[in-house]
Parts: structure tokens; sequence; C-alpha cells
């Protein structure tokens, strides 16, 4: 593996840093303490992101992203994970792959018009009594003649109170488990594109939320919600088959925004410890604070390597279930720990709005838990070790 960058992932690196430091930074505090991100503020973001190139960038040529490698992006990822999460999730949107797998009519509704910047995207699959457990779930499709009749309530859907639709699973059926494992019938799934304005569709307000201040969640409520055949992604019962063929880099996207706030958090506890003197001399030149900055950057080093390496895998076609939940597993708990380290060098500053790190920490607590909990994570890695040896 070549671990250098090329001078175009160089220039997609500076591109994306100069544009989060110059036309996010300034509006952080902003959101922070209104906790709300003001439309006008989302167009003007989003025509800027668009003018620079950095829009959909997530997205294959071929249907007018920019077409970056796996590695590339996640370095896009990275920088844009060093501002508050609204502002680079609203308004410098990368639509759900998940788009790709339309029909040539789905992708002219919904697909193109992302891409464009004229609409928006969210998903749809947690429920109340089913998170990580989506076999569980209780919200229902049933056919009806060419139509299909959705039932039951969503929520913590981040963004689909902005989002123009939404990509809802159901339970659509059921079938026998493995023969032997005991669990009876499990549900099959079936994925579904529904409009905002659906009749029987409510978008309810979510939860109030420590992390992430302006980047909303929802409650999504079906009551008898009609749709017709054509609004079905993929097959029907095949929603986990579309989920996981093109959703499988998700948890890589996470861990990279976790990398940009790490680094971020990183560089303000050394420019700190390098200025602030007590009892003579530089705080870094203590023990108790230079260590502390030795184990946040080894521990970010680590988590960089591992999520690159999972990206270039993922590029060779050879990445396992097992190298990305690692790569989300050790990026997400490593932000953790760097965030709580370079608050603690920071002392009561650190805990103050007027610097960032608060918010990273604060944002650093949800990143274990959605795309996966770090207990799933560490489920999938254990499952794979011990059935590598017939366990």
């Amino acid at each position: 593996m070549n671990f250098g960058l090329s001078e175009e992932q160089k220039l997609i690196v500076e591109t994306t840093r100069a544009f989060v430091e110059n036309e996010l930074y300034p509006h952080e505090l902003e959101v922070e303490r209104t906790g709300v991100l003001r439309p006008a503020l989302i167009e003007q973001l989003k025509a800027k992101a668009i003018e620079a190139g950095l829009y959909a960038a997530n997205m294959p040529a071929d249907v007018g992203g920019a077409g970056l490698d796996t590695v590339s992006w996640l370095l896009y990822e990275k920088e844009l994970g060093r501002a508050n999460y609204a502002l680079h999730w609203t308004c410098v949107a990368r639509p759900s792959n998940i788009l790709l797998a339309g029909t040539p009519e789905q992708r002219e509704k919904y697909l193109f018009p992302c891409i464009r910047g004229e609409k928006s995207d969210c998903l749809a699959m947690t429920e109340p009594g089913a998170g990580s457990d989506l076999r569980g779930m209780k919200a229902s499709a049933v056919q009806d003649g060419d139509d299909w009749v959705l039932n039951g309530t969503k929520h913590f859907i981040s963004h689909a109170d902005v989002a123009d639709f939404a990509i809802v699973f159901m339970a659509s059926g059921e079938e026998d488990s493995v023969a032997g494992s005991g669990r009876g019938k499990r549900k099959k799934i079936t994925a579904f594109f529904v409009d905002k304005g659906t009749p029987g569709f409510t978008v309810r307000e979510g939860y109030r939320n420590v992390s992430h201040r302006g980047y909303t969640n929802s409650v999504l409520e079906f009551d008898n919600c009609r749709l017709p055949s054509s609004q079905i992604l993929g097959e029907v019962h095949k929603g986990f088959e579309v989920a996981n063929s093109w959703l499988g880099a998700t948890r890589l996207q996470v861990g990279a925004t976790c990398l940009g706030r790490a680094e971020r958090a990183l560089r303000h506890a050394i420019d700190y410890a390098a200025q602030r003197e007590q009892f003579g001399q530089q705080i870094g030149k203590f023990q108790g604070v230079s260590f502390k900055l030795a184990d946040m950057a080894t521990e970010l080093k680590a988590a960089e390597l591992m999520i690159l390496e999972a990206a270039w895998k993922y590029d060779q076609g050879t990445v396992t279930d097992q190298d990305m939940a690692m790569a989300k597993l050790k990026a997400t708990e490593m932000l953790a720990f760097v965030a709580d380290e370079a608050i603690q060098i920071h002392g009561g500053m650190g805990l103050m709005d007027d610097l960032p790190l608060e918010r990273i920490w604060r944002d650093a607590r949800v990143e274990r838990i959605w795309e996966g909990t770090s207990e799933i994570q560490r489920h999938i890695i254990s499952r794979a070790l011990l059935r590598a040896v017939g366990g």
C-alpha cells in the first residue's frame, strides 16, 4: 500500500479544509447556541458548496458526482468532520448511495435532484422497539392489489424535517430462521420511497439531543399510507440486500468524520500546552500533560490508519465486515478519548463554548451509538474471529 497522497488527493484535502475553515467555522457558534440551522444559511452555504465542487462529491461521476474513490472520499469526509455536524451534513450534502439502486425513473425523480441540490433524502430504519435489531421491526407494509399500505412508527430519523422524501424500510412478510437456530420466524424487509406530503405520512418533531446541535431527528408516523409498487426501492422483501449492497461504507464515513474532530481537538490541546504556563514553565513540559498529548496522537494515528486501510480494501473489493467494524469502533472510541483529554489539558476553559472542545466532547457521544453501537461492532469482530475456527 502506498501511504502517500496523490496530488489530486492533496488538492481535495486542501480545498475541503479551506471551505470548512472559511465558510463553516464562522457559523458554528450561532448553531451551537441557538440549536437552529437557519434555512437561509443552508441555501447560502449550499450554493457555495456547489460552486466549490464539494456538493454530492460522494456520488459517481456518471451521475454528476465527483467520482471519488473510497480513500479520497474519506479524506474529504475527514475534513468536513472538523465542523459542526449540522453545517457540514446539511449544507454540503452527500446523498445516500442507496439512491443508485433505483430504477431509471426513480433516479430521475430522486437521485439527480439530490445531486443537483434540489432535493434531499433521509433513511428510516430505527423504531422505538427495534434499534439494532432490525429484524424485530413492527412497522409494516401490506400489499393491497397493486399498492402497498404502510403502518407504524420510525424514530431517531436524522434530518427528516428538512428532507423531501424518506427511504423507509418496512416489515413486509416473514420467513423461517436458519434451521436449528431456535429463533422462529424472522421479518422480510422491503424499502420504499415515501414523499413528504403523501397522505398518511407524518413527520413529527423528535428528541432534544446532547450531540450535534442543529442536526435534528424526527419521528415518522405511517397511518394507512398507500403507495404504488413503483415506489419500491429494489425488490420486494429484499430491503436488507439493497441496504447491505449500498450502505456498507457508512461506518467508515462515521469514522472519518471522527478523525477530523479529533485532529482539531488535538491541535487545540498542543497549542494550549505550548502557550499556557504554570509554576514557571509551559504545561506541556509536565509529564502529566505531555504524556496525554503522546497518547492522543498515537490513538489518532492508529484510528486513521485503520480507516484508510479499510477504505483501500473497499476499493480493491477485499474489505470485510470485520475491517469496517474495527475501523468504526477504533475511530469513535478514539474521538471520545481525545476529546476528553483535550478538555482535561485545558482545565475549566475547555468546558466553555468559547472553544469547540466542549462541542466535540458532546458530539463524540453519539458516534458510539449510531451506524451500529460499539457493542454491535465488537459482536461483528468476535463473530468473524470465532467463525474462522468453527466457533
